[in-house]
Order: structure tokens, then sequence, then C-alpha cells
């Protein structure tokens, strides 16, 4: 219960301090003019002052409050490794214990890895726990962490002290893999520059200082190759590029005797692999509509160099225009078909035919050169069909469709094959297109069309009555397209409203350059957040689980589900955040989940540097817990908080009132009749002088 007097006044307070200065001088002027009862009037006048003032009591009934310690538990990814999880198990249990023997209530929050490579947020987690708690009852703060924070300058404004208990051992040490520079971008072929450290941080034994390493490296989950190198001194790593799209660099150190974790001894590196220029060697036959098609795709995209050969006048054709009329230098054909011709990325013939330009040596080397890793798309006209095909040229060997002789004249609808509908170049191929309103059809018709028998390859258009129309194979290292007819260009053109034309051979060109995006057989993953989206692309009508490794060396059996047609696709959550080996069959793809070198693992050494400024400023201490805990002790306001063995917590005699009564001192009556006698009092005593 607590006793408190109040006044409420019956006039303003102005009023009643200038009937107060009115008073004291009438009885100033009463005492000059020496009247005998100027005390009883002054007396008087207080009661008449105290009654107009109405002075009341005030009792209230008052419960105490417990005191709150927020207690912040750091279970970010360094906290879970060595002995860690148990020292904080343990501390946990026994501050709990401590905190509710002294009639304190704790308030426990756990901190998690924040989103985006945050690291510890620890600061932000408290400011959010003052805001949730009444700043009147906080008698102090306990942090539980290895003191590795990445907010430490976020702290609160805090009305108590902020103590913090540091997990891990004075004779820990770690090794480090740190990639210092790796670009995201790489020209095929060209040489690129990597820098990379292993670094060694905390008790280091001494076997180890100045010491070597050994390094693993591994691209694109393919066969590792060690090194052994210093530690301690930044290397720089030259690489070569081999194939376009991502190229997955894993590097590995060893793990050492004895040293931390594992964590942090490997990474990803990631490089895109572009090339610098597609050189293309386009071979026309004699001019025809759908020559200007070609040219027009190949010099949309500025990345192309393109050399275009056209076949003007053929030896046998006699015309009398001179020759030095229909050339301005002769054409280096030996130059191009012999000695340069694996420089190029792509060889396109279009509605080309034997006329004894190119001798068959230079086609069978065009045939070497497809077998070595080289790209041939043939696009027939009614020539292939004929004597002059170059069926009948060592191109014989390579290309997927044999000519029977028969040029199909007649409209029809180029369709997907079945298979088609799964291959990559021609899936949803009829998305790429908006047909006209009147018509039923995807797009519009062509009027041409080789036919063909198939001898290898897949067929993944057709044509008249199911005809193979466009074919793709794969020769050695190389890859071989043949498309039975040369009216592609009506699609260009718009006629019954075109059709993707310009998707289609876009598409089937970069196919041919082995660009990633369009393998027909592929496995590959995306990571958003912490969920990882495996996609594995196939011609086949199933295929098997996938078995993902984690970080942690478990293997999980993936089951997927075709979602699209040659799609099959399945989501995962990611537990931890590191390196993940997807396997499916032959297929392999090492992906990254969060980023290649995460902040929590850049200093995994247990240590109290960056708490103990933010502790001293609000008067607390840092403790380690392999030396035992401290004890808990209640300290009144602004008194020291900690001490050899022993840590405070500010008492705050915090309360909330539940009852309050308020009761006037005097009746006003009575301070009338009080007021009154004092007066006649002063009157009488004025009347016998």
């Amino acid at each position: 219960m607590e006793n408190l007097i109040l006044f409420d006044p019956l006039l303003q307070w102005t009023v009643i301090y200038g009937l107060g200065i009115a008073l004291v001088l009438i009885t100033a002027l009463g005492i000059w003019r020496g009247l005998s009862g100027w005390f009883y009037r002054l007396l008087a006048g207080v009661a008449l002052l105290a009654a107009l003032v109405n002075p009341s009591l005030q009792n209230e009934e008052r419960e105490p409050l417990t005191d709150i310690v927020l207690v912040v538990v750091d279970e970010s990814a360094s906290q879970r490794i060595s002995d860690r999880p148990e020292q904080t198990a343990e501390a946990l249990e026994a501050l709990e214990a401590e905190i509710e023997g002294l009639g304190m209530e704790p308030r426990i929050a756990r901190v998690r890895d924040a989103e985006d490579n945050s690291g510890t947020l620890m600061m932000a987690e408290l400011q959010r726990m003052m805001a949730e708690e009444p700043r009147a009852r906080v008698a102090g703060a306990l942090l539980v962490t290895d003191g590795r924070l990445h907010d430490a300058d976020l702290v609160p404004d805090m009305p108590a002290p902020i103590h913090a208990l540091i997990t891990g051992r004075e004779t820990d040490w770690d090794r480090r893999l740190v990639i210092e520079t790796a670009p995201a971008f790489g020209i095929i072929g060209e040489e690129l520059t990597l820098t990379l450290r292993i670094e060694d941080q905390g008790a280091l034994p001494p076997a180890v200082i100045g010491g070597r390493s050994d390094i693993v490296i591994s691209v694109d989950g393919g066969a590792p190759q060690t090194y052994t190198v210093p530690v301690g001194e930044s290397l720089e790593l030259p690489l070569t590029l081999e194939h376009a799209g991502q190229n997955v660099i894993q590097f590995t150190v060893p793990e050492a005797a004895d040293e931390l974790t594992t964590r942090n001894n490997a990474a990803v590196v990631q490089i895109n692999g572009i090339r610098d220029r597609l050189r293309v060697l386009l071979v026309s036959g004699e001019p025809h509509p759908g020559q200007r098609t070609w040219r027009n795709l190949l010099k949309s995209d500025p990345s192309v160099d393109l050399v275009h050969f056209t076949i003007l006048r053929p030896p046998d054709r006699q015309d009398g225009v001179p020759v030095s009329e229909l050339s301005l230098i002769a054409f280096p054909t030996r130059e191009l078909f012999m000695e340069a011709v694996d420089e190029f990325d792509l060889i396109i013939f279009d509605r080309y035919q034997r006329r004894g330009i190119l001798p068959m040596l230079y086609l069978d080397n065009i045939r070497r050169y497809v077998e070595d890793g080289g790209a041939l798309l043939l696009a027939a006209g009614p020539d292939f069909a004929g004597a002059s095909s170059l069926f009948r040229t060592p191109l014989a060997d390579i290309l997927p469709g044999r000519p029977t002789a028969r040029v199909l004249e007649e409209p029809y609808l180029p369709t997907i094959s079945e298979l088609g509908a799964r291959h990559p170049v021609t899936t949803g191929l009829e998305m790429e297109h908006t047909p006209l309103p009147t018509s039923d059809d995807p797009w519009g018709r062509w009027f041409r069309q080789i036919e063909l028998t198939e001898q290898g390859g897949q067929t993944v258009m057709e044509g008249v009555n199911g005809a193979p129309l466009l074919m793709l194979d794969r020769v050695g290292e190389g890859r071989v397209a043949l498309l039975a007819s040369d009216h592609a260009w009506l699609w260009d053109r718009g006629y019954e409203g075109g059709g993707p034309q310009l998707e289609l051979l876009r598409r089937l060109a970069h196919w041919m350059m082995g660009e990633p995006d369009l393998e027909e057989e592929a496995l590959t993953a995306e990571v958003d957040g912490q969920t990882i989206l495996i996609t594995r692309r196939t011609l086949a009508d199933e295929v098997g689980a996938v078995t993902v490794t984690t970080p942690d060396g478990e293997e999980i059996e993936v089951l997927l589900e075709e979602t699209s047609p040659g799609a099959f696709t399945a989501e995962i959550e990611g537990a931890e955040q590191g390196l993940y080996r997807l396997v499916e069959g032959d297929l392999e793809r090492v992906i990254a989940l969060g980023p290649a070198a995460p902040r929590e693992f850049e200093v995994t050494i247990a240590g109290s540097d960056q708490i103990d400024p933010l502790a001293e400023a609000t008067g607390g201490r840092t403790f380690r817990l392999e030396e035992g805990l401290p004890d808990i002790r209640r300290v009144g306001e602004g008194r020291v908080a900690h001490g050899r063995g022993w840590l405070g917590l500010t008492t705050r005699e915090a309360y909330v009132t539940t009852d309050v009564a308020v009761t006037p001192l005097v009746s006003a009556w009575l301070f009338l009749v009080i007021a009154a006698t004092l007066m006649l009092a002063g009157w009488l005593r004025e009347g016998r002088a």
C-alpha cells in the first residue's frame, strides 16, 4: 500500500496564489498598524486557503511485478560446429534455473542465419524483444553466442546491462578457403584468372604454422585434380572455359588434423561461358527466295561473324560475262575448306549442289570437321534429290537422312513429331507464334519437300504424310541437322499467317553450336532462397530418381515428375547452406545453396572482441563458458553489475496499481468553522486591547 497527499483546488492556482499574496499584505498592514489580533487573522486566512486547495489522502494498492531478463541464443551455422550446441544447451538450462531462482522471468529468443547471407543479427533480435517488453521491467540481457555478430553497431538503448556468454574453446583453430576474385563471365577458349587463398585462424598447432596444403579442383563434377600450395598466400589460378553456359568449378581443401570445421574448406564458383564471336560459314547454291532469310538471321546477331559464299555461275555455264566482272577477288576456297575450316563454329549449305567448285577432298574435310566437334546444317532443295546431290559425296556418311529422289510438290502443314514435342529445338514452338484468327492451323503451309528415309538421328518435324522434314543427329563429337525443304522463307514472309521461322532457325543454330539450354539430355538445378528446383530434360519417357548429396554427406533420393514434354522436375528444401551434388544416371551437377563462402564461416573462431565494447557501454561483461557459468546476482540500479565469477541483473522494482482510494483530509465545513473561530478570537483580542 502507498499513501499520497493530493491537492484538488476549487479555484485556479493563479487565483489561490493571488489570495495568498493578498493575505500576506493584509497581515503586514495589521502588524504595521499594531493590531494585536493579526496572528489570529493570519491563521484564519490560511485555513480558508487550505479549504480552497482541497487536500485529499490517496491510498494505492500496488502489486509488484517480476523483473524480465532478455536471453538471446545464437543458433546460427557457426554455433552448430564442434561442441558449441552442447555448451549452449547446458548454459541455457542453468541460466533459466538461476534467473527463476532470483524471482525474475526469462524471455528467450533464438537467432538463426539471416536471409541473403546477412549473418547473425542478434542486436536486431534484441531490439525486437525490447519493443515487446515494458522498459521499466527489463533487468538486463544475456547473449549466448560464439561472439561473431554481424550487426554489433545496432545496440538498442538498454536500461540495464548486457552480458555475453561466449562458447567455443581457446584451443580452437580452423583452415579456410577464400575465393578473393572470380569473374562472373568468361570467353570460351580464352584464359581467365581466379585468385584464391588458404588461410589459418585461431590457436594454430606448431605442425601447421607456415606449412602447405593440398587443394582439389574439379570442373563440372569431372575428375578432380590435386595441387599442393602454400598456406596464407594469394594464388592466381589460370582457367580456360571449355563450353558455353554455366561452368561450375569446385575447390576443396582436405581436412586438417583437429581443425574446427570443414564447412569452409570448399567453395564453388559458377562462371558463365560465352562465345566471343560465332564464326559461321554460309555456302549458298543458286539464288532463291529463302537465301535472304538465312543471311538476315545470321546478320541480325551482332556476335556472329558471317562468311557468305554464293555460287553465281557454275563453271559449265558460259554467258559471255568476264570472270573479272563476277568477282572482285578470287574466292579463297582452299583456305576456307582445308586450312581454316576448324575455325568455324557452324557451316551451312543452303540449296548447294555439286558443280565442280568444291572438290571431294574439301567435302571430306568438312566430314572430318564435324566428327571432330564441328556443326553442319544442310537446308535441302530439289538439288538434294538429283544426281548432283551432296548426299553423293563423303558427307553422306554423316547425314541422318537419305533422299529417295522424289520431290513432293504439294501443300502441307509442317508438324512437330512425337519426339519433337520433347526436343528443346522444337518443344513449345507453336507457342512462339500467333495464328490467324480465321485459321485453325498454328502456322502457314509449305509447298515443297524432299522425300527422305531415315538412316539415323532424330526426326523432330514431319511434313507430307508424316515424312521426315527436320532431322537432327550427333556424329562423333559434332552435330548435324538436315532440313528437307527450302520453303521456310514462306513463314518469314507471313504467307497464310507465317510461322515461328526465326525462332526455329535460331534454336536450330544454337543447338548445333552446343548451347547448354538446348541440350536434349541435361540435368540442371536452380536455387531460389533455400529451395532447389531440379530439372531433368530427356527424350525418354521416364527417368530415374536423382541422388542428392547434401553438404554434410547425407544422400537423398528425389523422385521427379513430368511437368512438360521432355522435362521432369522436383523441388527440395535445402536445410543447410553449402554444396549439393546431384546425380542421375551418367549426368552429374554440382550447385551451391547460399553463397560460395557463407558469411557465417568467414571467422569460425569464437571470441569476444566484437561484444566487449557494447557490453562495457551498458555496464555488462563477457564470460567464456569453458571457464564455467558465472553466478547471477541482483544489483541495485546504478551499481556495478559484474565481478570475478559473477554477473549482475538490475533490480527494477516495477509494479502495477490495482486499486486507488481518495479521501478528503478535512471537511470543508470544518475549515469554515476553524476560520470563523480564529477570526472571532482575533476580534475579541483586539476588543480587549
